[in-house]
């Protein structure tokens, strides 16, 4: 291996042993340069596998001959903090871990490690599941109210409209935000009611369309979009953003804020984004009785087993209900 040339961060690589800032150096030119990954993507690897080849050094490891029950030991450290550094969570010692692995893969395909690559075989660190937060319908209720108010400026009351059916149908479809932006005027069926989503792998599907999300898509149609459109030189796009292009995800996102700020929904565990809705979508229907097979059917999962993450959301709810209001129930009885 000969490393590569240009400047390179040394932060923190001069406690290093010789042998190891040198092959450290080389795989960093390597990101950096063959495979021309970003500068701060760069720094992040050499963040993890500083402390990875600190924590070898003082065990008297050789990075080049490194044994899965070493990658082992060390994994257990950082998850630990028995290295001597900040216990790292599952997902923090995952992305650690791909550091390490890319590492072990570079030095094997150079054909510098007398172990192969010892990290193939090391499983990533199983990740706790988040349990998504719903809104109560009456939060969403408030959020999609304040997307139709409009604001001021230039076609002010055509953006509220808008802004009004990209809520009704984030909430209304259970669409995640990439498909909804994606959305084509021929993707929707007035008459049937019903909207084609083009979801993860391009795989399409159809939901239906409720009466109120029907309701804001025309109006937004009839007289908010082709206003919008004016400004354009034609897209099939349904939304729309300023300048007659479809409406970006980055602007769809300022939507959703704006509205949870007008709507005074700011103070919550966690910040309201378009996914907020999807997870509302999905929990509220649980709630309203709706099987789970039905439910992954209207968001697109392709295994049962995603859908039914939000079973156990419903199940915290109800809990919560049952304590709050039953009478043998009640806190404090």
């Amino acid at each position: 291996m000969t490393p590569g040339g240009g400047a390179h961060p040394r932060s923190g690589t001069e406690a290093l042993r010789p042998g190891d800032r040198r092959l450290l150096e080389q795989y960093l030119s390597h990101l950096r340069i063959e495979r021309g990954l970003a500068v701060n993507t760069v720094s992040a690897y050499q963040r993890d596998l500083l402390r990875y080849l600190r924590h070898l050094d003082g065990r008297g490891v050789d990075p080049l001959a490194v044994t899965p029950a070493d990658l082992g030991q060390w994994l257990q450290a950082v998850r630990t903090g028995e290295d001597g550094g900040a216990p790292l969570s599952a997902s923090s010692a995952s992305r650690a871990l791909a550091s390490v692995r890319g590492f072990h893969s570079f030095l094997d395909a150079e054909q510098a490690s007398r172990t192969g690559d010892p990290s193939r075989v090391l499983p990533t660190p199983a990740q706790s599941r988040r349990l998504p937060h719903p809104l109560s319908i009456s939060q969403v209720e408030a959020l999609i109210a304040a997307a139709a108010r409009p604001g001021t400026g230039s076609l002010a009351t055509e953006r509220a409209l808008r802004d009004h059916a990209l809520m009704e149908l984030l909430y209304g479809l259970g669409a995640r935000i990439s498909e909804v932006i994606g959305m084509d005027v021929d993707d929707i069926d007035l008459s049937e009611r019903s909207a084609r989503l083009h979801g993860k792998g391009d795989k399409q599907r159809v939901v239906p369309i409720g009466r109120y999300a029907l309701e804001a898509l025309e109006a937004y149609l009839t007289r908010g979009r082709p206003a919008l459109a004016a400004r354009g030189r034609g897209t099939p796009a349904i939304l729309l953003g300023a300048r007659g292009t479809r409406l970006t995800r980055q602007a769809a996102w300022q939507v959703v804020r704006r509205c949870a700020e007008t709507a005074e929904l700011t103070d919550l565990s966690e910040p309201i984004s378009p996914h907020t809705l999807r997870h509302s979508f999905a929990t509220h229907l649980l709630l309203g009785g709706a099987d789970v097979r039905s439910v992954q059917e209207l968001l697109g999962h392709a295994s049962v087993t995603t859908t039914q993450l939000y079973t156990e959301v419903t199940v915290d709810s109800l809990r919560e209900a049952h304590a709050e209001a039953h009478p043998r129930a009640r806190r404090g009885a």
